[in-house]
C-alpha cells in the first residue's frame, strides 16, 4: 500500500514576530514494514537557518529559525509512504504465550536489543505511576498470564473504559486527571497504556503517526480532515516491538503510518519552538492521508 500524506501547520500572529526558533518532527521514518520513499518540507516564510538531523531515538528532525519580521508561519510536509504487512504470527504464537513475569525477567539478559528496550521502563512526567495505575494494569496482568494476551486485554480495557473526547484535555493535562475522569484523546490513552506497562516493569514507548480514515461508501473523502494519531508499542522478548492502538482497539497494520517514537509525547512533539512577540496567535492544522 502506498500513501501520500500532506500535513500542514499554520500560525497566524496578531502582532509581528521578529524571531522564532522551531523543531519539527514531521518527516516519517523508515521502519520494518514502512518505507518513506520521499518527504519534502516547505516553510513559509523562508527560514534564515535550517538544519536536518536525527535525534537520540533516530527520529528525523528539522530545525529552523526565522530571524526577520513575519506575521504568519506555515510548515507543510508532503510524504510518500510505502506500507507492507510484516507477519509476526508465528513468533506471537510461540513467544507471546510466555508468562509476562518470565518475559520481564528475560529483559535483563545481556543482549543489546534488551538493553536498548530497558530505557523505556522508567516513568516520565507524562507517564507517572500514580492514581491507581499499577492496580489498573494488574487487572490485565494476572499471575502467569501470557504476555501478548495481557497486553491485548489492557488495550481493549482502555478502549472500553475511557471516552474519546477531543478538547477535554491538553498536552499539559496530568495522567492522574485522565485516570480520574476517564476521558481524553489518543495521546492520553497512549500515555495511560505506557504508564501501566512501565509500572509493572515492561518497556513501552509512545508512537506518533497517522491513521488512514475512510469515508462512508459513496461519499467523497474531504481534504485535510485526517489528524495526527498516537498509540503505544511494547517490547516483547524474542518478538521485538509490537504496536497497540487503544483509541481504536486494534493492532496497527497497513493503515497506521509511523512518524517516530520516544518515551512520551514530548519526545516526538510534531512542532515546537519559541517566538519573540508580545501578542497571541491562532493555530490551525490539517492532515490529508490518501492511498496513491
Amino acid at each position: 500500500m502506498t500513501y501520500k500524506i500532506v500535513h500542514k501547520t499554520e500560525y497566524i500572529y496578531f502582532e509581528p514576530i521578529s524571531l522564532c526558533h522551531n523543531m519539527a518532527r514531521l518527516v516519517p521514518r523508515s521502519t520494518i514494514g514502512q518505507n518513506c520513499k520521499k518527504s519534502t518540507v516547505v516553510i513559509d516564510p523562508m527560514p534564515d537557518v535550517i538544519n536536518e538531523f536525527e535525534d537520540f531515538f533516530g527520529n528525523k528532525v528539522t530545525y529552523f529559525a526565522i530571524q526577520h519580521e513575519h506575521s504568519s508561519l506555515s510548515v507543510t510536509v508532503s510524504s510518500e509512504i510505502e506500507r507492507s504487512t510484516v507477519s509476526t504470527k508465528e513468533a506471537i504464537e510461540t513467544y507471546g504465550k510466555t508468562p509476562w513475569e518470565d518475559a520481564r525477567m528475560q529483559l535483563y539478559q545481556p543482549r543489546l536489543d534488551y538493553i536498548d528496550a530497558r530505557q523505556y521502563v522508567p516513568e516520565t512526567a507524562a507517564t507517572t505511576f500514580e492514581s491507581g495505575i499499577t492496580n489498573y494494569a494488574l487487572v490485565s496482568f494476572t499471575p502467569g498470564r501470557a504476555i501478548y494476551e495481557a497486553i491485548h486485554d489492557l488495550m481493549e480495557r482502555i478502549y472500553k473504559d475511557f471516552q474519546f473526547k477531543p478538547g477535554f484535555t491538553t498536552v499539559a493535562t496530568p495522567i492522574s486527571e485522565v485516570m480520574k475522569l476517564r476521558k481524553g484523546v489518543c495521546q492520553d490513552f497512549a500515555h495511560v497504556g505506557i504508564a501501566c506497562l512501565r509500572s509493572i516493569g515492561l518497556p513501552a514507548r509512545y508512537v506518533s503517526g497517522y491513521i488512514e480514515t475512510l469515508p462512508p461508501p459513496g461519499v467523497e473523502k474531504l481534504v485535510g480532515v485526517d489528524a495526527s494519531h498516537a498509540w503505544f508499542s511494547v517490547f516483547i522478548p524474542n518478538i521485538g516491538w509490537k504496536d497497540f492502538d487503544p483509541t481504536n482497539n486494534v493492532v496497527p497494520s497497513e493503515q497506521h503510518i509511523t512518524i517516530g517514537w520516544g518515551r512520551d509525547y514530548f519526545d516526538i512533539t510534531p512542532l515546537k519552538g519559541v517566538i519573540l512577540s508580545s501578542g497571541p496567535h491562532r493555530l490551525s492544522v490539517s492532515v490529508d492521508v490518501r492511498r496513491a
